[in-house]
């Protein structure tokens, strides 16, 4: 194989993943996440096996359609992480995060702890991200005395995510997270 015949093969495969992620979000825009994967193929102009050699599962495909908008989520907390209140810069974040899962644009088991035989390797980096996001708030906030100092991060997020997936409706996602973040009081 010559480097020029190489260099084609890897921008055909570029470009056969890149259709194939825009295709699987069509779709899943369309039909959620459980749209079938050969349609998926079909839609991107290639066939099954093509599909599965860039994308084994279908948290594979779920990741790399998603992985702008994790790329924002974590953007957005790096961004919240400098705001001078710390305790509302996480519950914005958490919000945004809510907000994210609860329209369906994440698999519903993207922000939760357990499942790790569900994950690959794609969907792992993807969870580390958000949760990396989400520590580095939540620990400003614990330092700031914003938050309670034994609450984990596997534990804001498993609420988060809890809300998220209560309901689809945005409101309704920012209406249950201010009464888990103030509880059953009447702050």
């Amino acid at each position: 194989m010559t480097a020029a015949s190489g260099r084609g093969r890897r921008a055909d495969a570029e470009r056969n993943a890149r259709l194939l992620v825009e295709a699987a979000r069509e779709l899943f825009e369309e039909r959620g996440p459980g749209a079938p994967l050969d349609e998926i193929a079909r839609r991107a102009g290639v066939g099954n096996a093509t599909l599965y050699r860039h994308f084994p599962t279908r948290d594979d495909l779920l990741a790399a359609v998603y992985a702008d908008e994790v790329a924002a989520l974590c953007a957005q907390g790096a961004a919240l992480a400098a705001e001078a209140d710390a305790g509302e810069a996480l519950h914005a974040w958490l919000e945004a995060f809510a907000v994210h899962v609860a329209t369906g644009r994440a698999p519903a088991f993207a922000g939760a702890g357990g499942g790790d035989a569900r994950r690959t390797e794609l969907f792992a980096r993807w969870h580390a991200a958000l949760t990396s996001a989400a520590e580095t708030l939540l620990t400003r906030a614990q330092q700031e005395g914003a938050v309670r100092g034994d609450l984990t991060v596997a534990e804001v997020l498993t609420l988060a995510h809890a809300v998220a997936t209560s309901c689809t409706d945005p409101a309704q996602v920012r209406r249950l997270l201010a009464i888990v973040r103030h509880g059953l009081t009447d702050r």
